[in-house]
């Protein structure tokens, strides 16, 4: 239970209301709680709070899962704060505030299914609250049946907000499951002919590198030679495995890869013979066949569907950003690669669609679209997020190499005049903002890091790349990822 420090004017999401029931229950036992219950339970959230933090935090940085979505930094600067006054209102709360009570529960419960937090551990949580609310009760209570009541008033109080935030958690996630499982079924592909041959020529390129490698007098440290870093593996990791989905032939091609990769790491530093790396390269020759026979079988089975595709530009749209982020996460989670976003926002747009028509304008967003394609890796993502704006999702990169694809994106954008219909030549330039993944778990915040970065690009003179920076101000009218 990591309630996120709520902002002003917190709203319930689009589209859901308060469960009325629900909420005439909230209202009742506020309103039926005597005036020495409410100021009891006001002075333990307000007395008692900070060490309720401390403890509630502390315990979590100590269990592995839940250490997994927060730092001592993030607990320290803004879940401790953060949690003493969602305790301070909770308790504190009067029957007209339960709309907004109900609001910021339900907020909490959604950024918890956003990120993934584990539903024992929000039950655990409350319940550690319980047991520290408890004991500040009987510290601080002037007589037993005051103590006894203001107990009851508080296990109500934060059962009713747990329920809240598993409502809305469980809405989130069942939306977050529907969407996934859409996903596997849309291609990514525009044209699954054409990608299957593309796969095909990046793992035939694979293997005569490695061949030649091996073939040679000095064969090199096996380092370059890994699949897992070839074009072939970065394509497969980042996007064959969220096509296809997690299924026995996407293992075994894993399994299959890891195999080539180990042999690669043990074997070839001590092969100096001839005959051994003769041996190695047809096991290793063995490996990729089979690997080539399991990636036709499931381009085989996987359709072309357009509903996740932006007709204009035929990027794909923002209907599946949520679930590449989510899946680029956990995968950094899991294997250590660090992922980055690019939000590129094409300049003075207005302007062109001013002078010389919207359909200059559509023009201009297909050919910026075109050069994303051709200058980004088969495993990055291109969205068209909206407008004039894109997002790229690079996977497997450092910040040097995440900053120096953008400066590239850039530059291709510059020096690539759109031809307009009259003959005449129009220059195009974008802004675009980096954001490194810094293990925070949820998706929202490196979009919304990417987004600060782009408008700083924009106030710095516009045709330029900058990078996230921890102390960046907000944009204008900040908006958060809506799926």
């Amino acid at each position: 239970m990591i309630p996120p420090a709520p902002s002003n004017g917190t709203r319930a999401q689009p589209g859901t209301r308060p469960d009325p029931r629900l909420a005439d229950d909230w209202k009742h036992r506020l309103g039926a709680a005597s005036t020495a219950v409410r100021e009891l339970l006001a002075d333990v959230a307000r007395e008692g709070g900070p060490g309720l933090a401390d403890h509630f935090y502390g315990d979590m940085l100590d269990d592995p899962r839940a250490s997994r979505f927060i730092s001592p930094e993030q607990v320290r600067e803004t879940l401790k704060p953060s949690l003493q006054r969602w305790l301070r209102g909770l308790l504190a709360g009067r029957p007209d505030d339960v709309d907004e009570l109900y609001a910021l529960q339900e907020h909490v419960g959604a950024v918890h299914a956003r990120i993934g937090v584990p539903v024992d551990l929000v039950g655990r949580g409350a319940r550690m609250l319980k047991d520290g609310l408890h004991a500040g009760i009987r510290a601080r209570a002037a007589d037993p049946e005051t103590a006894i009541d203001a107990m009851i008033c508080a296990d109500g109080l934060v059962d009713i907000a747990l329920e809240t935030m598993t409502r809305a958690y469980a809405r989130s996630r069942d939306a977050a499951g529907a969407l996934d499982g859409s996903f596997r079924l849309f291609s990514l592909i525009q044209n699954i002919g054409t990608e299957r041959e593309r796969q095909r020529a990046l793992l035939l390129a694979w293997e005569n590198a490695l061949i030649y490698a091996l073939t040679a007098e000095h064969p090199g440290p096996p380092q370059p030679l890994l699949i897992s870093r070839s074009e072939f593996g970065l394509w497969f990791l980042h996007k064959g495995m969220a096509s296809f989905g997690d299924t026995a032939e996407t293992r075994e091609v894993n399994l299959l890869s890891a195999r080539i990769d180990s042999a690669l790491r043990e074997r070839l530093p001590s092969a100096a013979g001839v005959a051994e790396r003769r041996a190695l390269l047809d096991e290793l020759r063995a490996s990729a066949d089979a690997i080539r026979n399991l990636v036709s079988m499931m381009f085989d089975g996987i359709g072309d569907l357009e509903s996740g595709r932006d007709a204009l530009t035929r990027l794909l749209n923002r209907r599946f950003l949520p679930t590449i982020l989510r899946r680029e996460i956990a995968l950094q989670a899991n294997t250590g690669r660090q992922f980055a976003l690019l939000m590129i926002d094409l300049d003075h747009f207005k302007a062109i669609n001013d002078t010389h028509g919207h359909e200059a304008g559509d023009r201009a967003l297909q050919h910026v679209a075109s050069l994303l394609v051709e200058n980004t890796r088969g495993s990055d993502y291109l969205f068209r997020f909206g407008g004039e704006e894109f997002v790229v999702v690079l996977g497997s990169v450092s910040e040097p190499e995440a900053l120096g694809i953008a400066d590239g994106l850039r530059r291709a954008i510059a020096e690539s005049p759109l031809a307009l219909a009259d003959g005449s030549r129009l220059s195009l330039s974008a802004s675009v903002g980096v954001a490194l993944q810094d293990d925070h778990p949820d998706y929202e915040r490196v979009l919304a890091r990417a987004d600060a970065a782009m408008y700083q690009a924009k106030r710095g003179g516009r045709n330029r790349v900058v990078v996230a920076t921890a102390n960046m101000p907000d944009p204008p009218g900040a908006r958060a990822l809506q799926r």
